[in-house]
C-alpha cells in the first residue's frame, strides 16, 4: 500500500480551454457575443448539432429557444438546413467541432453555403490540438481545407476579446464564414495591447528588431508569451497577428517581412501543410520578399493523445519550446 498521501494531479485529454493556471480569462466570449448581438438582429438563429453546451451555444439557445434549432449529431443535415434557413433570410451561426464540419460536412459547406455564397456563419470548437482525444477529434488540417473553399472567409482568433469583436463583425459582413472557435473560460490576453479586431486585417501587437513572429490564433498568445521570455536573452520579437486567413492581409505581411535583418517566423497550431506558413510563403516569393524564413506548426502527421501540455510540448507549440526553438535559429 502506498504511503504517498499527496493529492493525484489529475489532467483530461478533452481540454476545450487553453488557459494557464492563474491567466485571466473571460467565460464563453462567444456565447455573451452572440446573445448581445442577437438582441438587434433578429434574424440571427443559432444551430448546432448535439453541441450546444461545449459551444458555448447554450447561451443563446437559453434565452432565444424559438430561434434555436438542435439537429442532433447529423453534421451534414446541420450544414443543409442552415443553407435553406439563409435561402429565406435568416442568418445561421452554426455550431459544432471543427473536424466533424471540416471532414464530415465539407461537401455540404461547398455546395449548399459557398457556392450560393450564403450568409452562414460556421464557429467551430477544438481547432488544431486543443483536445487530447487524438484524430478523432483534432483539427489540425481544417484551415488547409477550408482556404481551398471559394467565396469562404476564415478567421483564427487569439482570445476571448478578438473572439467577442469578431462576431459582430462576421454579421456585419455578407457571405459564409468559417471561424476556430475557443469555448469556456478562454484567455484574456490581447486588451493589454489596445487591440482591435478588424475583418481581413493584420496587426502588429508588438514591435523588435531581431524576430517577426507571424502567427494566428492561441500560436499569437503564444508568441506574445516568447518575446516576454527572450527579453531575458537579448532577444527582441515582434508579433504581427494574422486572425483572418482568407483574405490574407498581403500588404501589411509584406511591409513587416520586408523590414531587414529580422528572422521570419510563421507559427500557427495547423498542420504544416495549406495553412498560414504556405499561404504568407507563396506570397513572399510572389513579391520577391525573401527574408530567411522558418515555420511552427504542427506536423504532417496523425497526432497523439493525451493532455494539452505534453502534447504542446512533444509537437513544438509550448512556449518553453518555442522560446527555445527560436533562440536557436537566431544564434
Amino acid at each position: 500500500m502506498s504511503t504517498n498521501n499527496k493529492p493525484k494531479l489529475k489532467t483530461s485529454a478533452m481540454i476545450a480551454s487553453i488557459a494557464a493556471e492563474g491567466q485571466r480569462t473571460a467565460s464563453a466570449p462567444f456565447g455573451e457575443a452572440l446573445l448581445k448581438l442577437a438582441a438587434e438582429r433578429p434574424e440571427i438563429v443559432g444551430m448546432t448539432a448535439d453541441l450546444a453546451k461545449y459551444t458555448d451555444l447554450h447561451i443563446f439557445a437559453k434565452a432565444y429557444p424559438e430561434r434555436f434549432f438542435q439537429m442532433g449529431m447529423a453534421e451534414q443535415l446541420l450544414m443543409g438546413a442552415a443553407a435553406g434557413f439563409a435561402h429565406q433570410g435568416a442568418m445561421p451561426f452554426v455550431t459544432t467541432y471543427a473536424v466533424f464540419a471540416t471532414r464530415r460536412a465539407y461537401d455540404f459547406m461547398h455546395q449548399a453555403i459557398a457556392e450560393d455564397n450564403l450568409n452562414v456563419k460556421i464557429a467551430c470548437a477544438l481547432p488544431g490540438l486543443t483536445t487530447g482525444y487524438g484524430p478523432s477529434h483534432q483539427a489540425a488540417e481544417d484551415l488547409a481545407l477550408m482556404r481551398a473553399m471559394p467565396r469562404m472567409t476564415v478567421i483564427d482568433p487569439c482570445d476571448a476579446l478578438d473572439i467577442e469583436q469578431m462576431v459582430p463583425a462576421v454579421a456585419e459582413h455578407n457571405g459564409p464564414v468559417y471561424m476556430r472557435l475557443l469555448r469556456g473560460k478562454v484567455p484574456m490576453v490581447l486588451d493589454e495591447y489596445d487591440y482591435k479586431f478588424e475583418l481581413g486585417k493584420a496587426k502588429l501587437i508588438r514591435d523588435g528588431r531581431d524576430v517577426l513572429v507571424i502567427s494566428s490564433g492561441i500560436m499569437t498568445m503564444r508568441a506574445l508569451e516568447v518575446a516576454k521570455e527572450l527579453e531575458a536573452d537579448n532577444v527582441d520579437v515582434a508579433v504581427l497577428h494574422v486572425p483572418t486567413i482568407k483574405p490574407l492581409d498581403t500588404s501589411t505581411i509584406l511591409r513587416e517581412a520586408g523590414r531587414l535583418g529580422r528572422l521570419v517566423v510563421v507559427a500557427e497550431n495547423h498542420t504544416t501543410i495549406g495553412g498560414l506558413g504556405e499561404a504568407i510563403g507563396v506570397e513572399l516569393l510572389r513579391a520577391g520578399v525573401t527574408p530567411q524564413f522558418r515555420q511552427i506548426a504542427l506536423p504532417d502527421a496523425f497526432l497523439d493523445a493525451g493532455a494539452l501540455p505534453t502534447l504542446h510540448d512533444r509537437y513544438g507549440i509550448s512556449t518553453n519550446v518555442m522560446a527555445n526553438t527560436i533562440k536557436n535559429w537566431v544564434n
